[in-house]
């Protein structure tokens, strides 16, 4: 197959449904020889927080100088953004490669869409013999496709409400899922909150005897004025008045989480020294989460702006975006959060879509008291709620603020049209709202 063709044959394989397991990824490995077991492995899980933790540790390893694989989901413009070594996405040839073999080598068997992407990181990190390879869970933990890997550090970010039809109706159903990744011996790197979701890790570290590392109690950060922040980590390392290129104070904690598995990884000959740590931390960069820029209203060329949105400073051509993947309820929690404290706006013209399967009470009606106009879209047919249905789950009070669109590029080119000077157009409620209109507005992430 070349790249079209070995795309257009995993987009097919969207058709069956997920399938939470390890059995059909483990009769996969063993006809593969089981390229896993010649890696070394980070494991990150968690409800938010997984990408940006899994790029943080790709930039702070990248910078001390090992070569990195992450694999990371889902992709917003191309399949191709879930691969990378360091800078570098998988290429088209080596895509089509490997998606042959694993196609050739099922030999009529089924696989899911998730399993046959993470086969093909496997393979494609194992041919490249990176040092580490950083692995984002897809769904859950226990029984996702990534689980097949013993690493050398586990990473669970938080625990949240989400994926219920798939993880339980419960924070402690939920998070005993997450907990699934945690294997004998293996140390763990957690930011969850004092809740159930910390009993139910802390009893299956105690039960695996895997050392348990949590934020606030074992390693710390404390934050600044400007932003900046102080890390206080394992074994009394500390790194004072640090400043991230990622917008949001729940980065700060992502990054925290990100340094203390760098810690951990200093038991295998890990070391990465403060300049390296900081100049990497000055460039992590994740496209969608809470990713602001301009672009010129007449040309829709990018423009330069101000670190943050300044109405007094706003030239009347051009036009400010917010694009941010939250979709669930606590990534809506902290994208309201940030537009308090982060940013500054006359108007908040807001995009938005869910998926159907989605609590969309539980985010539309957080986000909406801080819109001044909500634009309504479906990105995918099948998946998507209606327009209609998003407006009825709207608040009644908020209602008058809503309108529906027949696109995403309907919804763009409305919000557009309405933007003032000191108005800020904020695209949220799915990552496949995210892409497409990143898509849209900056291209394609991936050439």
């Amino acid at each position: 197959m070349d790249f079209d063709e070995a795309w257009s044959f995993l987009d097919q394989l969207q058709f069956f449904k997920i399938k939470l397991g390890l059995d059909s990824m483990a009769r996969f490995l063993d006809g593969v020889e089981h390229p896993q077991r010649d890696l070394k492995f980070i494991h990150v899980a968690g409800t938010n927080g997984k990408g940006s933790v899994s790029v943080t540790l790709l930039a702070l390893l990248k910078e001390a100088g090992y070569k990195v694989g992450l694999y990371t989901s889902p992709h917003l413009s191309s399949v191709r953004e879930r691969f990378r070594i360091n800078d570098g996405f998988i290429s088209r040839d080596d895509f089509a490669r490997i998606a042959t073999q694993i196609r050739d080598s099922l030999n009529g068997r089924q696989i899911t869409y998730f399993e046959f992407t993470t086969a093909l990181a496997l393979l494609w990190f194992a041919r490249e013999k990176v040092d580490f390879a950083i692995l984002e869970v897809g769904l859950g933990g226990r029984l996702d496709a990534t689980n097949v890997i013993t690493p050398l550090v586990s990473v669970i970010t938080n625990v949240s409400m989400d994926h219920e039809l798939h993880l339980g109706n419960t924070l402690s159903e939920v998070a005993t899922e997450k907990a699934g990744i945690i294997k004998n011996s293996v140390p763990v790197v957690s930011g969850v909150a004092a809740d159930e979701s910390l009993e139910v890790v802390n009893r299956t570290c105690a039960e695996k005897k895997a050392p348990f590392f949590l934020l606030g109690r074992d390693f710390h950060v404390a934050l600044h004025d400007d932003g900046s922040f102080d890390y206080q980590g394992l074994a009394g390392k500390k790194f004072c008045n640090v400043s991230l290129r990622m917008k949001g104070a729940y980065q700060i904690d992502n990054t925290a989480i990100a340094l203390a598995t760098l810690d951990c990884l200093e038991e295998y000959g890990v070391s990465v020294d403060e300049k390296s740590v900081r100049s990497a931390l000055t460039h992590v960069f994740w496209p969608g989460r809470l990713e602001y820029f301009c672009l010129d209203k007449k040309t829709g060329r990018p423009a330069s702006c101000p670190d943050g949105v300044t109405p007094e400073d706003n030239e009347s051509d051009v036009l400010r975006y917010l694009l941010d993947g939250a979709h669930n309820p606590a990534g809506i929690e902290c994208l309201a959060q940030s537009l308090e404290t982060h940013f500054t706006f006359n108007r908040l013209i807001c995009v938005w879509a869910s998926m159907a399967d989605k609590d969309i009470s539980k985010t539309l009606n957080v986000l909406a008291p801080y819109c001044d106009m909500i634009f309504f879209t479906r990105p995918e047919e099948e998946r998507s709620a209606t327009t209609d249905a998003l407006s009825s789950i709207l608040s009644a009070e908020h209602r008058h603020k809503a309108r529906s669109t027949l696109s995403v590029s309907d919804a763009l080119c409305l919000a557009r049209s309405e933007a003032e000077s000191g108005d800020l157009i904020c695209v949220a409620g799915s990552l496949y709202l995210i892409g497409a209109a990143r898509r849209l507005l900056l291209g394609d992430i991936v050439l």
